[in-house]
């Protein structure tokens, strides 16, 4: 039987399988002040996973060019070669940070679709970010202001603006973004890291999250689009260029920062996987509890072709995690 020229449901628990060893790498490192030793280990044990799957994957987004990093960087080849052909989209550790100072927060996740259809950041490393859950989405154009985004979202929600909950990275760009948010009424609600889980509270159940705004990462933008067009959400970007020496060098690549990005610009296919395992505790997901059985992980994956999403609590005996990890214990 020939294996599918398309990504089929089955890849979904490969997936989990990813983000699983990655976020168990990881959690060896949570605490302890080193966010370099545990971003390299959730990249060493993501890698050693994928490298097994049958795909033939090409790294748009991950660790960075070639020359920076040693395993996936953008361009490898990941996979045994077999079909099908995809795009693989990977952050071993959101919330690097968190990780090393034993945070909440903390997840590893990764994105697959179809060849040719994620959008590649090149140079461009960071994008204005409005993403809002599945009632939401209609509501929001990213060339409002947030006040005016808030209103049109509180109609659409039904709820007054007072008790909308706005997801916004703490970062001393957005002083007057949050000024302007606690101006119209609605509660802000700061983190320090990871706002590819702030972009997916947006669309999850009795997260208490309606609205992610603000300048973050372009390849989380696009980790986010994989996730959120499972969940039923919307993102909308625009690039962002954090210098004139930045911009220039991307117009001449072509990128046009006045473009509105929207959910499918980010990821056009109709059938893509994301999957998150968390590292640390979150809004959605619990943290990588270490016992005397080995360790217990919970995860979700998304697919955005069935709509369906899966929350997996996974149980890893102590003398089986040397076989998905390559650190083992």
């Amino acid at each position: 039987m020939q294996p599918p020229t398309r990504p089929d449901r089955n890849i979904a628990l490969e997936m989990i399988r990813v983000t699983e060893a990655a976020a168990i790498a990881a959690a060896r490192w949570s605490g302890r002040g080193d966010k370099i030793a545990a971003d390299g280990a959730a990249v060493d044990a993501m890698r050693f996973v994928l490298g097994a799957i049958a795909m033939d994957g090409i790294v748009v987004i991950g660790e960075g060019e070639k020359d920076e990093a040693p395993m996936l960087y953008n361009g490898e080849h990941i996979g045994d070669g077999r079909p099908p052909q995809v795009d693989i989209a990977v952050d071993p550790i959101d919330g690097t940070a968190l990780t090393a100072m034993g945070r909440n927060g903390a997840i590893s996740v990764i994105a697959l679709s179809e060849r040719g259809t994620m959008f590649n950041p090149g140079p461009c490393f960071y994008m204005k970010k409005v993403a809002v859950g599945p009632r939401g989405r209609g509501s929001v154009d990213i060339n409002a202001s947030a006040t005016d985004n808030l209103v049109e979202l509180s109609k659409r929600l039904k709820k007054p603006v007072q008790e909308l909950g706005v997801v916004v990275l703490d970062r001393p760009r957005h002083v007057d973004l949050i000024a302007e948010v606690r101006e119209s009424g609605a509660r802000v609600m700061s983190i320090t890291d990871g706002d590819v889980a702030g972009a997916i509270a947006t669309g999850w159940p009795n997260s208490g999250v309606d609205v992610l705004f603000g300048i973050g990462g372009t390849p989380e933008g696009v980790i986010a689009a994989a996730a959120l067009k499972g969940l039923g959400g919307e993102i909308q970007g625009m690039l962002h260029a954090q210098d004139e020496e930045t911009r220039r060098s991307a117009e001449a690549l072509g990128y046009d920062f006045s473009r509105v990005l929207s959910t499918d610009d980010l990821v056009a296919s109709d059938n893509c996987f994301f999957s998150a395992t968390a590292i640390t505790d979150g809004d959605f997901l619990r943290g990588v509890r270490f016992h005397d059985f080995g360790a217990t992980t919970q995860s979700m994956v998304v697919r955005s072709r069935s709509g369906t999403v899966r929350t997996i609590e996974t149980f890893h005996r102590h003398n089986k995690l040397e076989e998905f990890t390559s650190a083992g214990f």
